[in-house]
């Protein structure tokens, strides 16, 4: 059913299951107004604490789910890879003042098993960057927001700008779903270490010497805002994933995109807003990371 966390005088509920959640959300919306909502797959940091943060800040209730979805996995390998730390995450989470933890089976997200049984319209999202390079992604990604908006009915939804493309493919799933005049998304800045790596659960698969090198993905866009000129670009993004070639990366993808559509830009008009964006193995371990080109 559920249990209770306390710190200081602060309680977290804790469920496991669907329908128990909803009824108890249910209950509290009339006494609690606004609920924000962050969906996560655990291993938690810093940055998933700053989506935490912006929820509690702009409602009453902060929900949190942790699940890691195997559907959105295009290597099983990688899979069982993910770094599982429940009791520490738990622990972030009542030190963040979160108010209610959702912490679900598989088989209670998936009561048909872990397969998807519907193919949701996301145009040209879905064939290029993460969707040509990760096959039936973000398929699964949003097999599993459909079914926790769905059992949450947040006002709002908070989610980190690390993953650009999949933001943008939540926000044409709520529209899929009909829901853009109920679900408000909320994109948060990526949170960076001091050397610029952007924070990630994956970071945690990290060797120390792996861990020095993987700041270079940052810089190699870094390298790109501060030297993009209007005209051709693809001398520049050429430049930028040889960096990374060169520290050892196995470079999958090096781009500049229209920051809005995210339609691939190869002439700058000087004008248009532009994100730059990367993915790369290191060792096996794979990293990704973008700037907004157009930010002070």
């Amino acid at each position: 059913m559920c249990r209770f966390l306390a710190l200081s005088q602060l309680f977290m509920v804790l469920f496991k299951k669907s329908n128990d959640l909803r009824n108890y959300l249910d209950s509290q919306r009339k006494y609690q107004g606004k609920i924000g909502f962050v969906p996560t797959m655990g291993a938690l940091h810093a940055g998933h604490i700053t989506l935490i943060n912006a929820a509690k800040n702009g409602g009453k209730l902060c929900v949190t789910s942790i699940f890691v979805n195997p559907t959105q996995f295009n290597d099983p390998a990688d899979f069982k890879k993910y770094p599982v730390t429940i009791e520490k995450d738990i622990e972030l989470l009542e030190a963040a003042g979160c108010d209610v933890l959702f912490l679900p089976t598989v088989e209670e997200i998936y009561p048909d098993g872990a397969k998807l049984n519907r193919h949701y319209d996301l145009g040209f999202l879905e064939k290029m960057l993460e969707g040509e390079y990760r096959p039936g992604h973000f398929q699964g990604v949003c097999a599993v927001v459909e079914r926790l908006l769905k059992i949450v009915i947040p006002d709002n939804l908070y989610i980190g700008q690390k993953d650009y493309q999949q933001c943008m493919v939540i926000k044409k799933l709520i529209e899929l779903m009909d829901m853009q005049n109920v679900i408000k998304v909320n994109i948060s800045p990526t949170l960076r270490e001091a050397d610029g790596l952007a924070m990630s659960s994956r970071n945690m698969r990290l060797s120390p010497g792996e861990r020095e090198k993987a700041s270079s993905i940052y810089q190699s866009l870094r390298f790109i805002k501060e030297n993009i000129q209007p005209g051709k670009l693809a001398d520049l993004k050429n430049q930028a994933a040889q960096l990374l070639t060169q520290k050892q990366f196995k470079v999958d993808y090096v781009e500049i995109a229209d920051a809005a559509t995210l339609l691939i830009v190869n002439d700058w008009d000087g004008k248009q807003k532009l994100v730059t964006l990367a993915a790369a193995f290191l060792n096996g371990i794979r990293l990704i990371d973008n700037i907004l080109l157009s930010e002070e």
